[in-house]
């Protein structure tokens, strides 16, 4: 492990300006991660990309951090958490800028994967850093300020993005989203490079890199297929593309098998209770990604509201987040499972509600009610998804399954965008069949939360 300044001997001052610039890291990251949900449609016809590219800008930022993320917090390890830290920042915000500069789809969507390489690598740094910083007693308070903070962020940023894409400040429109992050992160950059910690890091840490590339061909493969299927017809093309995605998979799992240092410990999924959580994180995350990317696009091209207008329409599925992410913490220790499933049917009853709401084309305040219900199930699952899959697992084993959880996540965002959208796009049913798949994985999620862990893992933040 990276050996970084003892707890004890850091200022106090100076561990919370540390918190601030980490904090500010991981905001600049949400924001970027889910700003074109509201923004896609807009860059698409701006760039001539079509349906494909509006899949494309979510599901491939969240590929490659699902991809990478992992990696990232090995790297840290064997290099230091600081130096991955700057390369991350640094990385992420050229990476901003390149997609302001995009000039046409292909660029978009390679500076897009840039920048969730980049973020998987400046991501696992910062909790390691704080863990190293703040003295055990303090930790608890320490991430306690991430909720509200990510929790403003989630909220604000769509609506700035929409706004900046309305205001249209110099012209830029859309780029503006991507170009403001020349002053932002600038910001971080200088602020990380004077305040965090120095550590030489432990270059005995192994890194899977085979591994990783598997994972990524198996990823680029099915994403590629669900997404060039539909929209070009199910030529050789797509089929052989799913074809490679499937065999990269095995061999995926066949590395795991012999890697010295594997992503995902093979003895993690003899553990049912674990990979009941896995793969209900998984139908969960990826309807979870394409449910906001369908409700945006049908705020904006069936109810032809401005991205403005949008943004505002799903603000109180952030303010649910929000609100339920806080009680969710109190009940965790004593609800366990049971709090995935309340969860669960909040955001099953809100799914349904928006379901019917989308067959008669109700907006405005109609649309607020389901949509804010459907956010407190989201927040009531979020967190407890990951504390309650990490029941039954080993105290050693703990860090590899939450960095697991988390690679998951990431891979059922990309996965879900492109899978849920491509039902919106090339079917009759248009946003009403694919809140149908929506409530009917959900629906799975609500049968496969009895076979994870009773409880949550005492003392897991």
């Amino acid at each position: 492990m990276s050996t970084l300044s003892a707890p004890p001997k850091t200022p106090v001052r100076r561990r919370w300006a540390i918190l601030a610039v980490i904090l500010f890291a991981a905001i600049l990251d949400l924001l970027d991660a889910t700003i074109t949900n509201i923004a896609a449609p807009t860059i698409a016809a701006d760039l001539h990309g079509g349906q494909a590219l509006i899949q494309w800008l979510g599901a491939s930022y969240a590929l490659a951090m699902g991809v990478l993320l992992v990696v990232g917090g090995r790297l840290g390890d064997k290099y230091g958490r600081r130096r991955l830290f700057l390369t991350g920042i640094t990385g992420f915000t050229l990476a901003s800028i390149a997609c302001g500069l995009a000039v046409d789809p292909a660029s978009a969507i390679v500076f897009r994967l840039l920048q969730g390489a980049f973020g998987a690598l400046l991501i696992p740094q910062g909790f390691g850093i704080l863990g190293a910083v703040f003295p055990r007693e303090e930790i608890g308070k320490a991430f306690s300020v991430f909720v509200p903070g990510l929790g403003l962020s989630a909220i604000s940023g769509p609506i700035v993005a929409g706004a900046l894409i309305d205001a249209d400040l110099f012209g830029l429109g859309w780029r503006a989203m991507f170009l403001i992050n020349i002053l932002l992160g600038g910001l971080a950059i200088v602020l990380a490079a004077r305040l965090l910690p120095h550590d030489d890091g432990d270059r005995t840490v192994t890194v899977d890199g085979l591994g990783s590339g598997l994972l990524a061909a198996t990823m680029l493969g099915l994403l590629y297929g669900l997404i060039d299927g539909p929209g070009h017809g199910w030529t050789a093309r797509p089929i052989l593309s799913l074809a490679a995605g499937a065999c990269f998979l095995a061999l995926f799992f066949l590395r795991q098998r012999v890697a010295a240092n594997p992503l995902i410990e093979p003895s993690l999924l003899k553990n049912r209770g674990f990979t009941s959580g896995l793969i209900l994180g998984l139908v969960f995350y990826a309807g979870v990604s394409g449910l906001l990317l369908v409700l945006s696009l049908f705020l904006q091209d069936v109810l032809h509201h401005s991205p403005t207008q949008a943004s505002l329409g799903l603000a109180p599925i952030a303010a649910g987040i929000i609100v339920a992410s806080i009680a969710a913490h109190r009940l965790i220790a004593r609800l366990g499972r049971t709090l995935v499933f309340i969860g669960l049917v909040l955001t099953l009853v809100g799914t349904l509600v928006l379901l019917a709401f989308a067959q008669t084309r109700a907006s405005g305040l109609a649309l607020a009610l389901p949509v804010f219900v459907t956010g407190l199930g989201l927040g009531t699952c979020f967190g407890s998804i990951y504390q309650v899959t990490l029941g039954d697992v080993d105290q050693k084993q703990s860090g590899s399954a939450s960095g697991s959880l988390s690679a998951i996540q990431q891979l059922a965002n990309s996965i879900g965008a492109a899978a849920i959208t491509t039902v919106y796009f090339h079917t009759s049913g248009g946003a009403a069949l694919s809140l149908t798949v929506v409530a009917a994985a959900t629906f799975a999620c609500c049968g496969l939360v009895w076979l994870m862990p009773r409880n949550a893992q005492p003392g897991h933040h």
